[in-house]
């Protein structure tokens, strides 16, 4: 266990902020568009996009406590 914490810790909530921002704005523009859909396509789009920025998420965790982008040491 480490005693202090890295560079890596605030620089990756930083950036991770950051992206969330970034990719909410993308939303709310596309949802222009999405508003255009049946509801039914409303919601799974929605739904969708509600999950997409959780798939990097787990590897920049990793990357933020071991420096290694993936799958932690064993």
């Amino acid at each position: 266990m480490r005693e202090e914490p890295t560079w890596r810790l605030p620089v990756g909530i930083l950036a991770l902020l950051t992206c969330l921002v970034i990719y909410a704005l993308c939303v709310a523009w596309a949802s222009e568009w999405i508003s255009l859909l049946p509801v039914w396509l409303q919601t799974i789009a929605y739904l969708v996009l509600g999950v997409l920025w959780l798939l990097p998420l787990r590897n920049f965790l990793i990357w933020m406590e071991t420096g290694r982008w993936g799958e932690p040491p064993a």
